[in-house]
């Protein structure tokens, strides 16, 4: 196998190729140089055999596709913490250590949970953490999962 440049378009292709992969000129078309595997004479690809030892030249097997794989069903499984459990430890950490914004980052809620570290020296994130401790309370579960799922 050898590397040729097509004829039409100069790009550089495979000898064993159909056709040329740039302009689509069929490899049978083109004329040029192969080495012969018996006495590695060069000769013209369009011969049949080789001119110096008579060795048979055989032609490249057509080039086939691949068909594209099936579709296969990918199995990905997705671990989900159950939800009546991570809201009731969003509860006990907005209960907690609510006023440092533990329970933001836990229900993925990164700004607001800077925002309570930022601020809680005032102790006005602590305040509004117990009610959201509240509010969490009363949640019902499709509500939880809606908003924090």
């Amino acid at each position: 196998m050898s590397i040729i440049d097509c004829p039409e378009c100069t790009h550089k292709i495979s000898d064993q190729s159909i056709s040329c992969t740039n302009c689509g000129l069929p490899t049978s078309k083109m004329k040029f140089l192969i080495k012969c595997p018996e006495c590695s004479e060069s000769i013209s690809n369009q011969s049949a055999s080789c001119t110096n030892c008579g060795f048979p030249i055989a032609k490249p097997a057509p080039f086939k596709t691949v068909p594209p794989p099936l579709p296969t069903q990918n199995h990905t499984t997705i671990v989900r913490v159950n939800s009546s459990r991570k809201s009731k430890v969003a509860i006990l950490l907005a209960l907690f250590l609510g006023g440092f914004g533990i329970h933001k980052f836990y229900l993925n809620q990164v700004f607001w949970g800077i925002l309570y570290l930022l601020f809680c020296w005032t102790f006005i994130p602590a305040v509004i953490s117990l009610f959201e401790v509240i509010i969490l309370l009363f949640m019902n579960e499709s509500e939880f999962n809606r908003r924090f799922g």
